[in-house]
């Protein structure tokens, strides 16, 4: 009888701690699968409780001195951080400072782009969250939005942009896509490009300076609109962090000359790194990645340079596009786009044209 009371009473018992032992497993199991699926921040563990109990708080903004953070700008009002931090990814770009993943989300937009600054590299928290809310509130339709900021415990940063499948304009030039040779083409990328860094300039009491214009930062929808992304990314990035994108810049032939001695972007330098992407346009040809800069050299791409300082114009356009303008009578229109972007690269700041008079002449040519 008493064995029978035992048996009775042990074997449900063991039961039950056999099924936790289970539960706990196969809950253990799915989280390891959940990382090598690509969250976007493996090193922070998933996001998991703390995003719960941080959710079930209500709040879109940032408290000092705060474990973790979600900072929600127009558009990313139904995402969360476990959204965010469990969201597969994959990783588009990688640079000195931070990590680019495409990634699919579970709330609002379907797939969307992940900027992961690396805590070595990023700002304080405050500082970030100050700066990420001048910026979140732009919108312009040659603007690439921010749609999220989250700041983590170990000062970590994550940036959410909407996803752009046509690629960038690096790409686009780079794949030799026929289209890229058209005359039509050219001049309504340059027209977006110029209306978005006019509004980051201008739009505002203090202006925004991209800092870091470049093919590669500017996205095309599908019908050729571009958009400007990663403006005033410097702003988050903490001083040792901001100056390496500048030299990296540099050495890919965007940095203007006069920031070898001062470290400061300006609206100016934006300029120069504009009339360097229109020259990129014009020669369907990316910038060498290894030239080496002399203070006394003109600071135009090295396949550039020499055409500019000797006026061989003809040589710097792609020989279809010669052709084009040729057989349309758009010669003369190329030529004086041609002047334009060297007048945006000219050595002396002042003397670059601004957005407002670069927009008008740019659609005097394109008529």
């Amino acid at each position: 009888m008493r064995r029978t009371l035992i048996n009775a009473v042990l074997f449900p018992a063991l039961a039950v701690v056999a099924a936790l032992v289970v539960l706990y497993f196969v809950r253990r199991c799915r989280r390891r699968r959940r990382r090598r699926r690509g969250g976007v921040l493996p090193s922070h563990g998933g996001g998991g409780a703390r995003a719960d109990r941080y959710q079930a708080g209500g709040s879109g903004g940032y408290a000092p001195g705060g474990e973790e953070a979600l900072v929600r700008f127009p558009g990313g009002e139904a995402l969360t951080v476990a959204a965010i931090l469990e969201a597969p990814g994959e990783v588009v770009a990688k640079s000195a400072h931070s990590t680019l993943y495409r990634a699919g989300l579970s709330a609002g937009e379907a797939v969307a782009l992940l900027r992961f600054v690396r805590p070595a590299c990023a700002a304080g928290a405050e500082e970030a969250v100050a700066a990420a809310r001048v910026l979140g509130a732009v919108r312009h339709a040659n603007l690439v939005p921010i749609r999220a900021l989250y700041v983590g415990p170990r000062g970590e940063k994550l940036l959410v942009h909407p996803f752009y499948a046509a690629g960038s304009l690096r790409r686009f030039l780079q794949e030799g896509i026929n289209d890229s040779q058209r005359w039509e083409i050219i001049c309504k990328l340059s027209i977006g490009i110029v209306k978005g860094l006019d509004h980051l300039h201008a739009a505002s009491l203090k202006p925004i300076i991209h800092g870091n214009l470049k093919t590669n930062n500017i996205m095309l929808d599908a019908d050729f609109q571009p958009r400007i992304s990663d403006f005033g990314l410097y702003l988050l990035l903490n001083p040792a962090a901001a100056q390496e994108m500048l030299e990296t810049a540099a050495v890919q032939g965007y940095k203007a000359p006069e920031l070898i001695k001062m470290r400061d972007v300006t609206r100016e330098s934006d300029i120069y790194s504009l009339g360097v992407i229109m020259l990129e346009m014009l020669a369907q040809k990316e910038v060498p990645n290894d030239r080496q800069l002399n203070a006394r050299d003109i600071h135009l791409p090295a396949s550039f340079k020499d055409l500019v300082l000797e006026r061989k114009i003809s040589d710097a356009f792609s020989s279809d596009l010669i052709k084009q303008s040729k057989n349309s009578g758009k010669e003369e229109n190329l030529n004086a786009y041609f002047e334009l972007a060297t007048a945006c690269c000219n050595p002396s700041p002042s003397l670059r044209p601004d957005t407002k008079k670069i927009l008008k002449r740019l659609e005097e040519i394109a008529r």
